[in-house]
């Protein structure tokens, strides 16, 4: 970016040229996990109302419009094209292009010329072509920094041309962030010494209706993972009696989508206040919009999507017009309908011209199980009629500058520090994703959540809310951002802690290593679940949804739970003690729990021997350096927050001189405090081997466990004692470093050369198969931090599937703790690894949680990579 007459685009953005594909992406690791391919771009659209993606190529892609529900394909008529005509003085040189490099695979719109993307431009310049040549054969570039990306079009049109993307997402920002919106403001510049005329086309198909379950009742299996999973079938291109209006309305054009239905009458389309039936999951409006005083402006509000297109392209392509066509006629079964908005101007030699059109739509309900419905948080702002998208579009329209520079004045900071480098800034902003793209909750208020409850997907393959184990990295920039959203999340934890499901359902680990599984309890009273429920049953009410472990009998979560609740007391100022009260009773229940685990009575519970924590394929025997140490982080976490609670010198809601907790904490901090003490006793005598921290007690393994001292991680983050000598925690994170990173990778390289990628693909369920053949073409590089192998990088079983992954969250997490003990350039040398793996090899906004040397992945867009946060709150001090 060159031109001062275009927009400012951070250095550190992630970029890509449009339409460039990937030579040999990540693949999916287990066929039946989802695998949409490379082409993902940043989403649209505000937290929890639905959000929309669009890939570096132009396609709007990624539609999780339904509250926890995936889907991926593009629909070709919703897209944005342009028109130019250059004055000339013998002619007038014209081309018009819709701006996404694939064709429909449908066969749909024939009649469009679509955009040349950087192999079809090299041909056609070969070929001399009319049009003006250039040295470059790159038709232009997309750019990505969260919430905002660009695209950048060069070498096709002779005006200088960006389209910036947004929605007003920027940190404590608890009502914009809400919004179901997205802005695009068009920068045109023209830099010829010849007028020219431009002609912006954005159209959109009437997808009122589509994005709800047909299957209300889904039956839940157990897949060929372990995993539980329920079909979901949208009722996309169910368009009967979706109609299309054009609305002029205070300086504002475009138009609404909406439908008609025997339960909804037909009604003013921008009027809130009128009666309506009660609005359905799927059901309301859409809207597109522009500014009518920039230029002369056309519409067509009944166009056939599914059809050639040339209705709307002959008279867009000859010169930049539309018919001007007003149709309300509903449509009929089997029939679709688009909308198309044009807005045509003149540029004089040098001058410049921003030009805003604005996507919104309004489904304000969410439904899980039939029957259960939430509104979503930004009808707080904008009512519950779903009547509104116009009012929602005319809000962008009116303040989208003002949004603009929130979000530039809450990045600035970061972007300005030169002590992080560019990559670590554009991995940062950009694994913001998942909280719009992470099948994201956000409910409307109540009395009793004063700004809704939130969730966020642990990923599309575990499809379950806001897993307990994952979020203890992966909440971070949640904490860090918006922080009420985070005690919101705690708080459902600390409901649900007393509950009990008394239901039943088989263990799908066992299914997997082909053994007969136990029935298990659902959810047992005062056990910490694991996880706040999934879409299709009652997120916040039914915990537990996964059924791939016990969860009842893990070894971490109670410790998760613990250490989460002080951290965000200590970590927001220190002064939220309603927060504490209202999480003490689940605190003290959540240990009792685990501490019955504790079957020798030693002060520390003892793992199993089946996997019962968050590495829930890898067995830990006896007391582990990992849940162990949680679990005296957390002792210590519960005797701080029971003594603030006992002092009495704070108040709760109108009461004089504090009031009362129950249960009374005083009662509770002797025997945290002798277990405490049994506990750091027996830890370091039982596991400290001199250099490292034990696996565990029981197996004898030499492993050395890349995230063994978590619990030190977040005792010293808590500011609480050291749950170990720290110089052996020192020695320890040392050893992980060389053992995990350094060791493992050169041992890749010393044991692996590469395969062909037709070889590879043969074992990829194995991180590392029998052979010990390798598919990355990229061996040179390091891909990160294996999560458990022997001191000398090698691996105990070549076939092991979770020791040998590389977890993109547990890497961050274990950055940020050598950050804490002033290992920053290792830290930033296993960041570095893991971020270039993401975002060089089509990762890009789907981060998976597990990477693996043969260039496969698991479980895309996970939770716990956006720990990267943590990474930065270990080098600023939180």
């Amino acid at each position: 970016m060159t031109s001062p007459s275009l927009p400012h685009i951070p250095a550190c953005a992630w970029s890509r040229s449009i339409g460039a594909g990937w030579t040999q992406p990540y693949t999916v690791r287990y066929p039946s996990n989802i695998d949409d391919g490379p082409w993902h771009g940043m989403p649209l659209g505000g937290l929890g109302a639905g959000c929309i993606g669009r890939s570096s190529r132009g396609d709007f892609n990624l539609w999780h419009i339904d509250g926890g529900e995936h889907v991926f394909q593009t629909f070709p008529a919703c897209q944005f094209s342009l028109f130019e005509q250059v004055d000339d003085p013998e002619n007038a040189l014209t081309q018009a292009y819709a701006l996404c490099t694939e064709p429909a695979e449908d066969g749909s719109l024939e009649a469009w010329q679509w955009y040349p993307g950087r192999e079809e431009e090299e041909g056609r310049r070969e070929e001399g072509g009319e049009r003006r040549e250039t040295e470059s054969s790159d038709s232009g570039e997309y750019f990505a920094l969260y919430p905002r990306s660009w695209f950048v079009y060069r070498n096709v049109f002779q005006a200088e041309l960006t389209c910036e993307q947004f929605s007003p997402i920027w940190a404590e920002n608890y009502q914009e962030s809400s919004y179901p919106i997205a802005i695009f403001e068009w920068t045109a510049h023209n830099p010829s010494d010849r007028s020219m005329t431009l002609s912006i086309l954005l159209t959109w198909q009437n997808m009122v209706g589509w994005f709800t379950n047909a299957l209300k009742s889904p039956e839940v299996k157990v897949r060929d993972d372990g995993s539980p999973v329920y079909e979901y079938q949208p009722r996309l291109r169910e368009s009967a009696g979706n109609l299309n209006r054009w609305i002029q309305q205070e300086g504002a054009v475009g138009c609404v989508m909406d439908r008609l239905s025997p339960d909804r009458p037909k009604v003013d389309p921008v009027s809130s206040d009128q009666e309506s039936a009660e609005t359905q999951e799927g059901m309301g409006q859409w809207a597109i919009a522009t500014h009518a005083n920039i230029g002369e402006v056309f519409y067509h509000t009944r166009w056939n999507p599914i059809g050639s297109g040339a209705e709307i392209w002959n008279a867009f392509a000859e010169d930049g017009s539309l018919p001007n066509l007003e149709d309300e006629t509903p449509a009929e079964e089997q029939e679709q309908v688009g909308v198309a908005l044009a807005l045509r101007f003149t540029l004089a030699p040098g001058e410049t011209k921003q030009i805003p059109f604005v996507l919104a739509w309004d489904l304000p309900v969410t439904e899980f199980a039939e029957g259960v419905k939430y509104d979503r948080r930004y009808t707080d702002f904008f009512g519950r009629s779903g009547k509104n998208a116009w009012t929602i579009a005319q809000t962008g329209l009116q303040h989208y500058k003002t949004w603009q520079q929130q979000i530039q004045h809450w990045q600035q900071p970061i972007l300005d520090r030169r002590d992080l480098p560019n990559w670590f800034k554009m991995a940062l902003f950009n694994e913001l994703y998942d909280l719009a793209s992470g099948g994201t909750l956000w409910s409307a208020a109540t009395q009793q959540d004063a700004i809704g409850q939130f969730a966020v997907l642990e990923c599309l393959d575990y499809r379950w809310y806001e897993s307990l184990d994952v979020r203890l990295y992966g909440s971070f920039a949640l904490l860090m951002l918006f922080p009420e959203l985070d005690k919101s999340v705690l708080r459902a934890f600390a409901r649900a802690i007393p509950a009990e499901d008394t239901r039943t359902r088989t263990i799908g680990y066992y299914y997997t290593i082909g053994k007969p599984s136990p029935q298990a309890l659902r959810k047992a009273k005062n056990a910490t679940p694991h996880d706040l429920g999934a879409p299709n049953e009652h997120v916040w009410e039914k915990t537990n949804y996964t059924s791939y472990q016990d969860c009842n009998l893990w070894k971490d979560l109670g410790s998760d739970f613990v250490l989460q609740v002080y951290r965000d007391f200590k970590l927001t100022g220190s002064t939220d003690y309603e927060f504490l009260a209202d999480c003490w009773p689940a605190i003290t229940a959540t240990l009792d729990y685990l501490k019955a685990f504790d079957l020798d009575n030693d002060g520390i519970p003892e793992n199993s021997g089946a996997p019962d924590q968050t590495f829930d394929d890898w067995r830990l025997q006896g007391v582990s350096a990992y849940c162990g140490g949680l679990w005296i982080a957390a002792l210590e976490a519960a005797i701080a927050i029971g003594e603030i609670l006992g002092s009495g010198e704070w108040g709760v809601g109108s009461g004089e001189g504090g009031t009362a907790v129950s249960p009374a904490p005083q009662a509770f901090m002797p025997m945290y405090q002798t277990w405490l003490e049994q506990a750091q006793s027996v830890y370091q005598e039982t596991l400290w081997n001199g250099k490292y921290y034990r696996l565990d007690s029981g197996s004898g393994s030499d492993v050395v466990m890349a995230d063994q001292l978590c619990g030190q991680f977040y005792a010293r983050l808590l500011g609480l004692p050291d749950i170990v000598p720290i110089d052996c925690a020192h020695s320890a994170l040392q050893t992980v470093y060389e053992s995990c990173f350094v060791n493992f990778n050169r041992w890749i390289q010393q044991n692996a050369p590469a395969l062909s990628p037709s070889s590879a693909r043969a074992n990829r369920d194995s991180p590392l198969p029998p052979d010990s053949s390798l598919l990355t073409p990229h061996s040179s590089l390091p891909i990160g931090a294996a999560n458990g192998v022997r001191p000398d990088g090698s691996p105990v079983n070549p076939n092991d599937t979770h020791p040998l992954e590389v977890w993109t969250g547990i890497n961050f997490g274990l950055a940020a703790f050598m950050v804490q003990m002033g290992m920053q350039k290792e830290a930033f040398e296993l960041t570095e690894a893991v971020v270039q793996q993401v975002y060089e090899h089509g990762l890009q906004f789907r981060t998976p949680e597990a990477i693996t040397a043969r260039q496969t992945f698991r479980a895309s867009h996970y939770l716990r990579a956006m720990a990267i946060w943590g990474i930065y709150g270990a080098l600023t001090g939180f």
